[in-house]
């Protein structure tokens, strides 16, 4: 799909990777909503590329779908869905203090499964009502996981059931969703420049850097946003999730 003139919903697009994909559609000609919880670093993140903010938690089936209706008020219908929204944060199973709060489990399990699953449903009922481009496609939705889907690290076991949740999902979804010309993808980032990385100390990140085969460096947004382009322009991946990991493969530590 061109995306040059269609309308693009990204959500945590207020920041990291979701910025830089939401620059990318801008400036291949979309029109872009980002959807993020934070209203305040959207909507200046949105104003510096020109694109539209609207606040949304992705969790919240009347809050995603209030925010989608504003978006399609102000840009049409989306063709495009990339889904950037979620969060991290370790915990072990049983801590020093018992166990994991079941609380924290679910929360994390909320935001990152079940609010992709959430966008995805929603933007996809709109979609398939809508007429067919080229190709019989009607629309594209590229979600992210993350390489802990496969190889979860100790403390990560509620992000990595969140993400190995939406690496599952890719492929049922893309089956059936096929009937209506919408492609459904996921990539799966290693370990990239994101916010929450760039809070550890320098020597952190470098030693976090060196574990990574090549390039021995953090992956850069940009580069995630290169191939979330890729996807919605190549019409022949469906189905697929995409290690973006410079060919790291996750130690239990």
């Amino acid at each position: 799909m061109n995306p040059h003139g269609q309308a693009a919903i990204v959500t945590g697009g207020a920041s990291g990777l979701g910025a830089a994909t939401a620059r990318a559609l801008v400036a291949a000609g979309a029109r872009v909503a980002i959807l993020d919880v934070n209203a305040e670093l959207s909507e200046a993140t949105a104003t510096a590329m020109g694109a539209r903010a609207f606040p949304c938690d992705v969790s919240d089936a009347a809050s995603a779908a209030h925010a989608l209706a504003l978006a399609r008020e102000a840009h049409g219908p989306a063709r495009i869905l990339v889904n950037c929204a979620g969060i991290g944060g370790a915990s072990r199973i049983v801590g020093r203090e018992g166990p994991m709060p079941l609380e924290r489990f679910e929360r994390t399990i909320r935001v990152n499964l079940i609010g992709t699953f959430n966008m995805m449903r929603l933007v996809a009922a709109e979609l398939s009502t809508l007429p067919p481009l080229g190709d019989d496609e009607r629309g594209v939705i590229v979600s992210t996981t993350s390489v802990a889907a496969f190889e979860g690290q100790i403390g990560q076991a509620a992000y990595a059931a969140s993400k190995g949740g939406i690496a599952s999902l890719t492929l049922p979804a893309a089956r059936e969703l096929a009937q209506f010309g919408i492609r459904v993808l996921a990539i799966a980032p290693g370990l990239f420049q994101t916010p929450l990385l760039g809070e550890l100390p320098a020597e952190t990140q470098a030693a976090l850097a060196k574990a990574i085969p090549f390039p021995k460096r953090l992956g850069k947004p940009d580069e995630f946003a290169r191939l979330v382009m890729h996807m919605v322009d190549n019409l022949s991946l469906n189905g697929e999730v995409v290690r973006l990991d410079g060919a790291l493969r996750l130690g239990p530590r």
